[in-house]
């Protein structure tokens, strides 16, 4: 049996035998600072009921949810297990960009004159849309003429990124969400079809909102009988010319009037932008002696005038509520440093985004953002992370506009049929094949507020029933920590 240490060296051990549970206590900290995963048992019992409906493994779901103003989880799910967020990814793009390029930002596009070209200088307004593109136009008449007597040169040299294809998320190349960043983006690179059937004749006609230089659309497309089911597919669009896109197919007359946003296919990087302008440069009166062409502005040019887009929450509030993934692109790339002097590149911008979530919460290793928008199947992020990001945004300044970017749970956009807190809950909302997310703000009846993020990765993740687990998620949070005495849940603590 070994000796006993005697009274001196038990003395003398006495300050490291006090310290060393401390010790203990942040080493093990630091190797598990949260926990692995909260039981099924541990949730709240809508929730599991939700996954039983669906038919879900709760090893499908990570959710983090506690209160806005900070403080520990009430709720913790695998919180640093890494999820695919879809577009709730452009919730950390939007904090981002309101910590970094603060509220009153805008996007400008700068009009100049070398010689007896005209240059249209972009920066990456998403916000030029075909309702906006006639007034720059015309405040470019209105400080250089109407007249140029040379070529108006597309200067789009703000970003420097790789060839963008259209057709490589899913092969929709026609889909405005696949639509690529530009820095002279102009009018989402897309038209909008209308069209109204016209029964006396047997036809539907075709609107276009936007004209194009050199393209004539259809004017009209034969009705058919029929149901209105996958109508687009029936129309049979075919871009082979693009100076004459036919619909070589027909148009279910049940389906009424109906709208049709496209992605127009122009292989040339400027070639939608240089079409678009053109066109709408002459329909004001402009006269053009030569051509409109993509180049770089000349030394010496000299600054005529400036456009300016919608400040910054204006874009986000159109990025989140309607979920779009050009605006968030060009608003990650807004964060790239270094402009206007060089160009935004996605590393730049990555970098800016993944410092700033390393400073406000998040560890090394629970963010991958790819563009920014969730339209991405290498970007990930853990639910701890992301309601770290929303507890500090909470406290920032600009807080309200962040929260006025988010869809209302149960009345807005994406979150209308968010139905179980529905009008007291601002959440953004993310959909992939095999991904379902919410993450933002829920107001609960005591007046508090709570950061929820909740991911499901599931190949069921697409069905109303997966929608119904993160529906009761949102209800929990703002009905049951409202109430007084003990919660029916027992969520492991959010450790330091």
């Amino acid at each position: 049996m070994p000796a006993l240490p005697s009274n001196r060296l038990r003395a003398g051990l006495r300050p490291l035998l006090t310290v060393l549970p401390l010790l203990l206590a942040t080493t093990s900290c630091s190797v598990q600072a949260e926990p692995a995963a909260t039981s099924v048992e541990a949730l709240p019992a809508g929730v599991r009921a939700a996954l039983e409906r669906a038919r879900i493994e709760p090893g499908a779901l990570s959710a983090w949810v506690a209160p806005a103003e900070g403080g520990e989880a009430r709720l913790a799910l695998r919180p640093v297990d890494m999820a695919a967020p879809a577009s709730v990814m452009k919730l950390v793009t939007g904090i981002a960009a309101l910590d970094r390029l603060g509220p009153v930002f805008q996007w400008p596009t700068t009009v100049l004159a070398a010689g007896p070209d005209r240059i249209l200088r972009g920066s990456g307004d998403p916000r030029l849309t075909a309702e906006r593109l006639a007034p720059l136009l015309r405040q470019a008449m209105d400080a250089g003429g109407a007249t140029i007597d040379g070529d108006l040169i597309l200067d789009r040299s703000a970003y420097a990124l790789p060839a963008h294809d259209p057709a490589a998320f899913d092969g929709q190349p026609l889909r405005p969400y696949n639509v690529g960043p530009d820095a002279l983006m102009v009018a989402h690179r897309s038209v909008m079809l209308t069209l109204r059937p016209d029964p006396t004749r047997g036809v539907a006609r075709i609107a276009v909102d936007l004209p194009l230089a050199s393209v004539q659309w259809p004017e009209t497309v034969p009705l058919a009988g029929g149901d209105c089911q996958d109508w687009r597919a029936q129309l049979a669009p075919d871009f082979a010319d693009l100076s004459r896109p036919r619909l070589t197919g027909s148009f279910p007359a049940t389906c009424g009037e109906r709208s049709w946003p496209i992605a127009f296919p122009d292989p040339l990087p400027a070639g939608f932008a240089a079409r678009a302008i053109e066109a709408q440069w002459r329909a004001l009166g402009g006269r053009l002696q030569g051509r409109v062409r993509e180049g770089l502005t000349p030394a010496g040019a000299t600054v005529l005038t400036e456009w300016r887009s919608p400040v910054l929450p204006e874009v986000l509030r159109d990025m989140n509520k309607h979920s779009n993934n050009m605006i968030a692109q060009q608003v990650l790339l807004a964060l790239a440093p270094g402009q206007p002097a060089q160009p935004a590149t996605f590393e730049a911008a990555r970098a800016e985004v993944q410092a700033l979530a390393l400073a406000r919460g998040c560890r090394e290793g629970e963010l991958v953002i790819d563009n920014g928008s969730g339209l991405s199947r290498q970007e990930r992020i853990t639910p701890r992370c992301l309601g770290r990001l929303l507890q500090w945004a909470w406290r920032q300044p600009w807080m309200p506009e962040l929260l006025a970017s988010l869809p209302v749970a149960g009345i807005e956009t994406t979150a209308r049929r968010l139905t179980g807190a529905s009008g007291r809950a601002h959440l953004k909302t993310g959909t992939l094949d095999g991904v379902a997310a919410i993450a933002g703000y829920v107001h609960g009846d005591d007046g508090r507020r709570h950061a929820l993020v909740a991911i499901l990765n599931h190949p069921k993740a697409g069905g109303a029933q997966a929608r119904a687990v993160l529906d009761e998620i949102v209800r929990w949070a703002a009905d049951d920590l409202a109430r007084p005495g003990p919660l029916a849940l027992s969520a492991p603590k959010d450790s330091p």
